[in-house]
């Protein structure tokens, strides 16, 4: 029996970060540009923290960390759908820190890398992605304003389509890569454009990925 609490998180994911078109740190490579500088938004279909609902609700999160993720002091700020409740944002914060995952597992692996957590924003938060269309947006009102669209080909502008896929990965199993435009005026400064985004189906619980 798991020693941590039953929860579950299934919905669409979405990172937006400042390395080039893939991320290398998907081949366990180093940052594009030495810093590591994103922003991440989920929108939950379906989930639960024990009995508490979480169904609906939206959560963005930005982060910085001066040099690869693995090398630490990072930063980071979580948005909490203003709409959760006491106990929903409890659970989405608490799930959010790792404490309720095993140490191999997605959250607890980005959280150990935190050394600075900023305080949380209950605020508006939006987060829509289609990944047949190739695009997404992370919203928050007035603070972090990101958007996902289509590679193009620099030649005649069509769609350029690739999809990177992770047999052993600890965050996704499968994403699909296109171009990042997003800035934020909170804690963690971010601005850029032409970037990297990874849009993906987040299935994630005590253990990480859930496999269906």
């Amino acid at each position: 029996m798991s020693e941590h609490v039953d929860w579950r998180l299934r919905g669409a994911g979405v990172d937006l970060c400042n390395c080039d078109y893939g991320c290398p740190c998907q081949f366990n490579a180093l940052p594009s540009h030495g810093t590591c500088e994103a922003a991440v938004g989920y929108h939950i279909v379906e989930g639960h923290f024990g009995d508490v609902a979480l169904a609906g609700l939206n959560v963005a999160c930005t982060f910085f960390w001066p040099g690869a993720v693995h090398e630490g002091h990072g930063q980071c700020q979580a948005f909490i759908d203003e709409r959760a409740t006491a106990a929903q944002r409890q659970a989405l914060l608490t799930i959010l820190s790792g404490q309720e995952q095993v140490p191999t597992a997605f959250f607890a692996i980005f959280a150990s890398t935190v050394e600075t957590m900023h305080e949380p924003q209950f605020v508006p938060v939006e987060v829509s992605t289609d990944r047949a269309a190739l695009t997404a947006t992370i919203r928050v009102p007035g603070v972090l304003d990101g958007y996902a669209e289509p590679i193009r080909n620099p030649v005649d502008g069509s769609v350029h389509r690739a999809r990177l896929l992770l047999p052993d990965g600890f965050e996704f199993a499968e994403t699909d890569c296109a171009s990042a435009t997003f800035n934020c005026s909170g804690a963690i400064r971010l601005n850029y454009a032409g970037r990297n985004a990874m849009l993906y189906d987040l299935h994630m619980g005590p253990n990480g990925i859930i496999h269906a």
